[in-house]
């Protein structure tokens, strides 16, 4: 093959790869309507018929719930603000124990905390990047009372096995579908596998309307808290005092009107979107079967995939050369990013949770370590090693391609596979050339996928 661009030689190609062009005709007209309309928003914080929302907001909720079959779909105004409230209706409690995902976005596990429960971080399985259901059970106490399972990167968690274990114990079943809308486990569509869940809606979704999120359950009662909780529900309860519901405490989570409308249009396009995806991604796993060094993700039968990310596994030793040097080499063969969404390829994802501030220092809310300290004997263990298949694939193993989405092409895709081939058949020669280089697992790619999340 011919010299690689990080030795000199020309790169594979210079023109940059198209970015997301997400808005037509029909989003513009949608918003312009609501404009015209002059109703920005359709909610009431008291009972009555506006408590939930407007035309649109109904609208854009009910057609998400119909077309997967949710019993509720409820709007909110980003999905870290749904994680809140599906913690809320749930009726987590200072105390008790959320087994979380350490290999996520923060608001995945961090959610429980405003509640005053305490995250307790489960492995992830080296497959599928979501939880092992082995090491949930491992973490499983009589203060255990949920477990948040998150889909990453569009990939389905074993939700079999994850229902098997909530039921043998007692436990309510979260699926955080940020990143997994359309996705389907054993033929059914994640976000009400188990007892409750939901999808975001922020700008480098699937879909998005800017910001905004969308909670699905079947269960009538956590439906019904998921509103208050919404929209000031303590309004709601002060005036049905048979309900005898407590934990009703609410904040402003509303959808607006022209976000739904937005919305509404966009949903439309998700088949289609998932079936582009899924084209190149079927196309890239063929292209990277049997290159050294690089493992292409596989999906299990009976489930589909979003990639929201094509993750890949690399073995260092394989290639010949530091994971973080053959990032460089690969992404020097495409021209310099000029948007996240250019970047070929980056390394990593986010660091383990557990190593951020709030959990090292076990000081959530207050300066007294509140909810840490609330189980007074328990001393939690945020260290190094506890999850080492999520360090491992932070450090060391997992590489990662959001080139598998529109409007890009199989001729893309072939210039991605293309680049990573070049890289891993003159690894030799660009070890040797950096050798005397400083430590190269630690060089960070030209992009922070942690702001993707």
């Amino acid at each position: 093959m011919d010299k690689p661009a990080i030795l000199g030689g020309d790169p594979v190609r210079t023109m940059p790869f198209s970015l997301r062009k997400c808005f037509g005709e029909e989003e513009k007209k949608a918003a312009v309507d609501v404009l015209e309309n002059g109703n920005l928003s359709g909610f009431l914080a008291a009972p009555g018929k506006y408590f939930n929302g407007g035309q649109k907001v109904q609208e854009f909720e009910q057609a998400w719930a119909k077309k997967y079959n949710f019993k509720h779909a409820i709007s909110v105004n980003s999905w870290t603000s749904g994680l809140m409230a599906i913690v809320g209706a749930i009726g987590i409690e200072p105390g008790d124990e959320v087994i979380c995902s350490p290999y996520t976005m923060s608001a995945s596990a961090t959610c429980a905390l405003f509640y005053g429960g305490i995250p307790v971080f489960a492995d992830i399985d080296p497959k599928t990047y979501c939880l092992d259901p082995a090491s949930i059970e491992s973490r499983i106490t009589s203060r255990t009372k949920a477990i948040i399972v998150v889909h990453l990167f569009g990939g389905v968690a074993d939700m079999n096995s994850i229902m098997k274990i909530a039921e043998r114990h007692g436990l309510i079943v979260v699926e955080d579908a940020a990143q997994a809308p359309g996705a389907f486990y054993k033929g059914k569509p994640v976000g009400t596998i188990g007892h409750i869940g939901g999808f975001s809606l922020n700008f480098h979704k699937h879909i998005h309307a800017g910001e905004g999120g969308l909670i699905v359950t079947d269960d009538e009662s956590f439906a019904l808290r998921c509103r208050m909780i919404r929209n000031h529900g303590e309004n709601y309860v002060d005036a049905y005092p048979e309900l005898q519901i407590n934990n009703t405490i609410g904040g402003n989570f509303r959808f607006t009107e022209i976000q739904a409308a937005i919305a509404i249009e966009q949903f439309k396009k998700l088949p289609s979107i998932l079936e582009h995806r899924n084209n190149l991604a079927s196309h890239l796993i063929q292209k990277l079967e049997g290159v050294r060094g690089i493992v292409p993700p596989t999906v299990d039968e009976g489930c589909t995939h979003s990639w929201y990310l094509f993750p890949m596994k690399y073995d260092a030793e394989e290639v010949g050369m530091p994971r973080a040097l053959f990032v460089r080499a690969v992404n020097a063969e495409f021209p310099e990013p000029s948007s996240q969404e250019q970047v070929a390829m980056t390394q990593g994802y986010v660091y383990p949770l557990y190593r951020s501030r709030v959990y090292q220092e076990q000081k959530a809310i207050g300066k007294s370590g509140f909810p840490f300290n609330v189980n007074e004997k328990i001393k939690y263990d945020y260290s190094d090693g506890i999850c080492p298949v999520t360090e491992d694939s932070f450090e060391k193993t997992l590489l990662l391609t959001g080139l598998v989405r529109e409007p890009l092409t199989i001729k893309d895709v072939d210039d991605f596979s293309s680049a990573i081939e070049k890289i891993v058949s003159h690894s030799k020669k660009i070890s040797i050339k950096f050798a005397d280089h400083s430590d190269f697992s630690q060089m960070e790619s030209t992009v922070d996928v942690a702001s993707r999340t």
